[in-house]
């Protein structure tokens, strides 16, 4: 359970600087999603969960999450 909150507060903090540092970028960000299509975009979403889990699986084995 401690490791989720972890994780959630950490993402919540990267969003956070993103919205609060450039939110000029985010709407430049939403404009380009708005232009690919549906398969580039869900290809996207699949590159960015596999680097999370091989970041947590590199994480866990060097002992960050012990």
């Amino acid at each position: 359970m401690g490791i989720a909150l972890l994780a959630l507060g950490l993402v919540l903090i990267v969003e956070g600087l993103v919205y609060a540092l450039a939110p000029s970028l985010v709407e430049d960000m939403l404009a380009a999603l708005r232009q690919m299509t549906l398969e580039t975009r869900r290809l996207i979403g699949f590159v960015a969960l596999c680097i999370g889990v091989v970041l947590v699986w590199l994480a866990a084995s060097f002992g960050v999450l012990r």
